[in-house]
């Protein structure tokens, strides 16, 4: 194994949230089909309006329960999932940001990048649009925090040399 490579924080979902989270998402799916077929709305197209938010939250628990079995970690070279999919690399991160007023994932912290990077959402466990990355979600705050930490050290490790 490569130094870069070695991990040094990691941010994973835990059971009971990632339970919590898929759950909740797939209960609301469920009302919201229940609720369009049992109780109909007057109009026609509230009962659709109804029946297809019940199944893009179910398709939401699903996605959710995928992404949430990966974890994030983080390396010398930057920003990966458990799985290999690169999320930011180190020379990219130009800040990290996990202030109260910050627009971040629960529990967790935002990352802008010096560039632009290709959409991605993991629902739960991490996303990434245009400049910006969120990690957090179901996730625990502690790891999170540790991690951005570990990057905020790293960043300013960066710009004293």
């Amino acid at each position: 194994m490569r130094d870069d490579e070695t991990v040094l924080a990691v941010v994973r979902a835990s059971a009971m949230r990632r339970g919590l989270g898929v759950t909740m998402l797939a209960v609301l799916g469920l009302l919201l089909i229940y609720t369009g077929i049992a109780r109909p709305p007057a109009q026609f197209a509230w009962q659709a309006f109804l029946v297809v938010m019940g199944i893009i939250a179910l398709w939401g628990a699903e996605r959710m329960r995928r992404a949430t079995r990966a974890a994030v970690e983080l390396t010398e070279a930057g920003l990966r999932t458990s799985e290999g999919e690169e999320i930011a690399a180190m020379e990219e991160i130009a800040s990290v940001d996990r202030g109260a007023f910050a627009f971040k994932p629960s529990n967790g912290f935002i990352l802008r990048l010096k560039g632009r990077a290709p959409g991605r959402w993991q629902p739960g466990l991490w996303w990434r649009f245009g400049p910006r990355v969120g990690i957090g979600g179901v996730t625990p705050g502690a790891q999170g925090k540790v991690m951005a930490d570990i990057i905020a050290a790293k960043l300013a490790e960066r710009e004293a040399r």
